[in-house]
């Protein structure tokens, strides 16, 4: 873990400090050039933005952007493959996907310049996160189409640091490389990170012994408590970090080491509005809404006001003059309505992790019973924990928190030590079993 006694912010940017008044006219600056340049070249927004009533021309000043319609990952699909790219093909430096679980992929496209942008501020975020030049970075997000290993490996590049592009998998050989390797930083999903967390204790190496004291982690919601856990086990700061393929992927936003009280948009590339997710309306900072984006700098593909579904709030900033974001809670399209509660995975993490005698790995099952939802929580028993009086205790212990504390009665089970299978990349914490209307 970093000395934060002697820590200083290292090689900030100016506009890293700049004023409040500085980022916003850079902001209308470049959001005058965005919205011309996707209705001029992108035939889908030229559509929506006649269809609305609107035209670039009406844009003025950042409140006038609420006049311009959203994106959402439907006209992704819907224009695919290419169909949302501003530039001719032969501009074209790499092309991502979604994995199309749900549908068909969502195809992002990049420039060089682009790539160069996204390399910079995924090198900011690393160094917002204590990362400095002549470090190592153990990288094991997946390489791929996937936006966050080549992510994460450019940024850490221009950053000057040495990086050990794993990848995900092979969690033995991940731990064997950590402590051949040394490197001080990991960059991986918090669920993993767990994962790497048993195979350290399966094979009785003790985690706070080895090189690592920066964790940055994202590509999915993870809690507080889950930093504790993590920070403890392995004596490291554990940094979150923001980002999504159809903004630019990962480094979209980035908590500060010294602070981890938000994290920081780098809004000199991408517009930050909160909006009412059932009305659109956008909310003042400090409103929990919905988060939307808008690219201030992208070529190949800039979106406008894409609605990203992840639920957080804006404030202002502090270790940095950008404004923050809170930690993202979970998904406007992840929430769960079991018998008229709204409920998501991650208040569920909350109250397992207070459970010591569970592991945090976990997932949840939906079901219907005599036309009534169910929640079946499935967890498992840590090693010390094992016994079925113990097993038993921490079950009631665990849904008695959660009936006390998000306010719906779920069934607990729990499995032997290892039972939950482990996700290599995003974990998929929900299991919908309930028919379909």
């Amino acid at each position: 873990m970093l000395d934060k006694s002697s820590y200083q912010p290292y090689g900030l940017e100016p506009i890293e400090r700049a004023s409040r008044d500085e980022i916003a006219a850079l902001q209308t600056e470049r959001l005058k050039w965005s919205l011309k340049h996707a209705y001029d070249n992108v035939d889908a927004y030229r559509k929506k933005f006649d269809a609305a009533g609107v035209h670039p021309n009406d844009f003025k000043r950042l409140e006038d952007l609420a006049k311009f319609p959203f994106t959402t990952k439907h006209d992704l699909r819907a224009n695919y493959p290419f169909g949302m790219f501003a530039v001719s093909q032969d501009r074209i430096a790499r092309i991502h996907a979604s994995s199309g679980t749900t549908g068909k992929p969502t195809v992002v496209g990049y420039t060089q310049k682009d790539i160069d942008t996204w390399s910079t501020v995924m090198a900011r975020s690393i160094r917002a996160s204590g990362g400095r030049p002549g470090m190592k970075v153990h990288i094991s997000y997946g390489y791929g189409l996937f936006t966050g290993g080549l992510g994460a490996h450019y940024g850490a590049e221009k950053l000057g640091c040495a990086v050990i592009p794993v990848s995900a998998g092979m969690t033995e050989r991940q731990v064997q490389l950590i402590g051949d390797f040394e490197p001080d930083i990991i960059m991986v999903t918090p669920s993993y990170m767990l994962a790497i967390l048993d195979e350290f204790r399966a094979k009785n190496i003790d985690p706070r012994a080895c090189s690592l004291q920066i964790g940055i982690f994202g590509a999915e919601p993870w809690t507080n408590s889950m930093r504790g856990e993590i920070e403890e086990a392995f004596d490291m700061d554990a940094v979150d970090i923001y980002g999504l393929s159809e903004v630019m992927g990962p480094g979209v936003a980035n908590e500060c080491v010294e602070t981890k009280d938000g994290l920081h948009i780098w809004e000199d590339h991408f517009y930050p509005e909160v909006i009412d997710p059932a009305t659109g309306q956008v909310l003042p900072d400090g409103a929990p809404g919905e988060l939307v984006f808008t690219s201030l700098t992208k070529e190949a593909m800039p979106v406008i006001r894409y609605r990203t579904r992840d639920l957080t709030q804006l404030m202002p900033g502090t270790a940095r003059s950008m404004r923050r974001m809170q930690k993202v809670t979970g998904r406007s399209d992840d929430m769960m309505i079991v018998r008229g509660v709204n409920v998501f995975p991650t208040q569920f993490e909350e109250q397992l992790l207070r459970c010591e005698g569970l592991s945090p790995h976990f997932y949840i099952e939906l079901f219907r019973e005599h036309r009534l939802d169910g929640v079946r929580l499935h967890v498992e028993a840590r090693a010390d924990h094992a016994d079925e009086a113990s097993r038993a205790a921490q079950a009631a212990m665990l849904a008695a928190h959660i009936r006390s504390v998000v306010g719906i009665g779920v069934e607990v089970t729990v499995a032997d030590p290892g039972g939950i299978e482990r996700s290599m990349g995003k974990a998929k914490r929900v299991v919908d079993k309930r028919p379909k209307e």
